[in-house]
């Protein structure tokens, strides 16, 4: 009789996941003032989603923005426009960006596995990321307005609503988190060497 698989994370992984949840419940929290008016909000989430990737790799970082998207869905107001929570959220055409930021942050967790620790390693795994948030988010966009709001939209008018505004600061995101995380990377393996030296 074959046993099930079961995760079992321990408690530093637990405490890891939950940072990066908060940080990105945090982030939405900071940028609702003002995006009111926008059908896709500013926001900071990207970079959140990439450093969690790149910082705790693609599991551990996957399962932050996861479990950031089901709070929100389970209708806690932790989303960056209205109605900021509920299953009705799916329905926006902005939530297939949520989606991405899943992909994303795996995706640069898993490039910084395979890769070397430089700072072009960093900006690959970032850039794809992002690279990652788009390739789902605009199509859900597309879908929703098209097929759900019955807002007729080419390809050309989902690129201006959810692309041109947004990639310009999303790369300088982007760079940012890739600064970061490399900053960061280092200094935890700088501390876990110290801790395991002998006394």
């Amino acid at each position: 009789m074959k046993m099930s698989k079961r995760v079992n994370l321990s408690t530093r992984e637990i405490t890891k996941v939950s940072l990066f949840t908060s940080l990105a419940i945090a982030s939405s929290i900071i940028v609702r003032l003002g995006t009111g008016t926008m059908l896709v909000p500013f926001s900071l989430l990207p970079m959140i989603a990439l450093l969690s990737g790149m910082i705790l790799g693609p599991k551990l970082g996957a399962l932050s923005m996861f479990v950031y998207l089901l709070l929100g869905l389970m209708g806690v107001p932790v989303f960056a426009s209205p109605p900021y929570g509920g299953f009705g959220y799916i329905l926006k055409p902005t939530f297939g960006f949520l989606l991405g930021f899943i992909l994303a942050s795996w995706l640069a967790g898993k490039i910084m596995e395979k890769a070397r620790d430089s700072l072009k390693s960093y900006f690959l795994a970032s850039f794809l990321g992002l690279l990652a948030i788009y390739l789902v988010g605009l199509p859900y966009l597309y879908i929703i307005l098209n097929f759900y709001l019955g807002k007729t939209t080419d390809i050309a008018g989902v690129l201006k609503l959810g692309f041109f505004p947004f990639i310009i600061p999303d790369i300088v995101k982007s760079i940012i988190s890739s600064i970061f995380a490399k900053v960061i990377v280092s200094r935890l393996e700088n501390i876990n060497i110290r801790e395991h030296q002998p006394l």
